[in-house]
């Protein structure tokens, strides 16, 4: 169950996005609703319009075995979405892959609160977001209510079955901390639970002085050994508070993944084209993670990435506007880590991270876009910006300065 925001005008038919999957009935407002299908649409017809900013209440009716999305470009052909593993399932659904298991509307502005009320054979376990409500053993069956009161988008929502090994605490920062791992992947990483654990911790309390307070009331992880047709996928996604990564098991993307939670799932894009946003910045924190560790400075890591030969096709990508099949290509990633520390030199430490700490405070819960990250940069540095952002992110070719 999601709730979400208000009618934003009168309504008189509404669409939700829902694939494959089998509808026997809707209604609104306890009423029936006649409903029809338009390939991944499921457009419902109510019996009264909806007024503008009237709240209302849909239920759905559904049923049938989730299907893994794989062979996708935008992800470059890796499954993703609903993935089955031999003990529950692993849900990982970036960008377009939430309503292949349930009814919503599948964009990452549209945030809503949600609850999640999972039931599994007695036994099995089940890791969502938020935090555990209850769970309740009856007949041979357990329900898991998980709740994450907080507006959270529609790709990151998870909920992960299966027989898992859980940690649970706090950070020394004082954030609740919950950390799933696949027995499995103790095999060959005896340590693997307080290696999740003890780096989320360190990971979150870092973020936190740096980014601004940890937006949501709980972190963690969900480490899992999914597969798909025998090969690991090698498979990370910043689900809201808690992570997840399949036969990943490495710092610097556990601190990749846990900046998203400023940059990406408390401050989301407002559409697609705005990724940079999410994956730019959470590459840029890989630099900071670096620094923190003493292996390299973010001007190093920065060189690192810019050593890519001028007729590399990395410098081709428009980063501020990337094709529906380029929106997850590396120089999404990489070229924005470096716009950022370009930035940073080039304004000085002291407001650049100020730039870095309103942003997340300004836009909280929210969705925002690259113009409003731009505006602010040239507000709280005095420095007017456009032929830096256009070089760095709006055009192709290497820049030559900074």
């Amino acid at each position: 169950m999601s709730r979400g925001r208000p009618a934003l005008q009168t309504l008189s038919r509404f669409d939700v996005d829902l694939q494959q999957l089998d509808v026997t009935g809707v209604w609104v407002n306890d009423n029936s609703a006649a409903f029809t299908r338009d390939g991944q649409e499921l457009q419902i017809t109510p019996q009264n319009r909806l007024q503008e900013r009237s709240t209302f209440e849909v239920r759905i009716e559904y049923g049938g075995v989730p299907q893994t999305i794989v062979g996708s470009p935008i992800v470059f052909g890796s499954p993703y979405g609903f993935l089955h593993t031999e003990d529950g399932a692993f849900v990982g659904s970036e960008p377009n892959a939430q309503s292949t298991w349930m009814p919503l509307s599948d964009h990452p502005s549209d945030k809503a609160t949600w609850t999640f009320r999972v039931t599994v054979p007695e036994g099995k376990t089940v890791v969502s977001n938020g935090r555990l409500v209850s769970q309740e053993t009856q007949a041979g069956k357990t329900t898991f209510i998980w709740d994450e009161p907080l507006p959270m988008a529609t790709y990151l929502a998870t909920v992960d079955i299966g027989n898992w090994i859980i940690k649970t605490g706090t950070t020394p920062g004082g954030t609740p901390s919950t950390v799933a791992v696949d027995p499995v992947l103790l095999v060959g990483q005896p340590a693997a639970v307080d290696f999740f654990y003890d780096t989320t911790a360190e990971v979150t309390d870092l973020w936190s002085e740096l980014f601004g307070p940890y937006p949501f009331d709980s972190t963690g992880a969900i480490a899992d050994n999914a597969t798909y047709d025998g090969q690991a996928l090698g498979f990370s996604l910043e689900t809201q508070t808690r992570p997840v990564y399949s036969a990943v098991c490495s710092a610097n993307t556990i601190a990749h993944e846990l900046a998203h939670q400023w940059f990406g799932d408390s401050v989301s894009p407002r559409t697609w084209p705005n990724i940079w946003l999410n994956e730019g910045f959470a590459s840029f924190a890989e630099y900071l993670w670096a620094e923190h560790l003493g292996t390299r400075s973010g001007h190093e890591s920065f060189l690192a990435d810019y050593s890519r030969p001028v007729t590399s096709s990395f410098w081709q990508v428009v980063v501020a506007d990337p094709q529906r099949d380029t929106m997850f290509a590396r120089a999404v990633y990489r070229r924005g880590a470096m716009t950022l520390q370009a930035l940073r030199e080039k304004i000085g430490e002291e407001k650049f991270f100020q730039i870095l700490r309103t942003w997340v405070a300004e836009h909280r819960h929210a969705d925002a876009t690259t113009e409003e990250f731009i505006a602010l940069a040239e507000q709280v540095s005095g420095q007017q910006l456009d032929a830096f952002f256009d070089m760095w992110i709006y055009q192709p070719g290497k820049p030559t300065a900074w």
